[in-house]
């Protein structure tokens, strides 16, 4: 499976309404993260989704949002629900090659979604993405999962090992303002490039 979690199964599984990670909203803990950013802060949001992130920063003011996705349907669904959202700020292509300059890059469900082989690929895309300052922040997954995903599990420990080679890690620790269904199993995270 991990093998084929490309823009083909991504734009399946968006056709199938196969999507049990959308939660319909922002996480509340990613919300709250937002709501202390900059407006003029430049933001990528990769693995996108339904892009509800996107949204909720639009309808704020701030109008440096990117979000890269590989299923058309998940950017044409945001397109549709934001007519005036720039199409040049929806990135329909590989996040590894993506060439922007960012002092934002949230993690909402895109890092559980890769291979766990890319894992340290993707803390050293996050790095070159982001300007001298810059953060990479969100929500991870608290624990290994008993299956073969996506999602993909981890922990705190894995975590602060992979981002703690290039990044000083802020913060990262269990988030009290997950929604109900995963209190307790998601860390919210900072780190700063420095």
């Amino acid at each position: 499976m991990e093998n084929n979690l490309n823009a083909d199964y991504w734009q399946e599984r968006w056709q199938d309404g196969n999507t049990p990670w959308d939660i319909g909203g922002v996480s509340p803990a990613i919300q709250r993260y937002f709501d202390q950013m900059d407006s003029q802060a430049t933001i990528l949001i990769p693995g996108a989704g339904a892009g509800h992130e996107a949204d909720y920063l639009w309808k704020r003011g701030y109008k440096n949002v990117y979000i890269c996705d590989w299923a058309a349907g998940a950017l044409s669904a945001l397109q549709a629900r934001l007519p005036d959202f720039p199409a040049q700020q929806l990135l329909q292509e590989d996040f590894f090659k993506l060439d922007i300059e960012v002092d934002y890059l949230v993690e909402q469900t895109f890092f559980c979604a890769i291979s766990p082989d890319l894992r340290s690929s993707y803390v050293e895309k996050a790095y070159s993405l982001l300007k001298t300052g810059g953060e990479v922040g969100g929500l991870l997954f608290a624990r290994p999962f008993p299956f073969q995903g996506p999602p993909f599990g981890g922990d705190q420990d894995e975590y602060l090992g992979l981002f703690g080679t290039r990044f000083e890690v802020i913060e990262m620790q269990v988030s009290p303002h997950s929604i109900p269904p995963r209190l307790g199993n998601e860390l919210f995270f900072r780190c700063r490039k420095v």
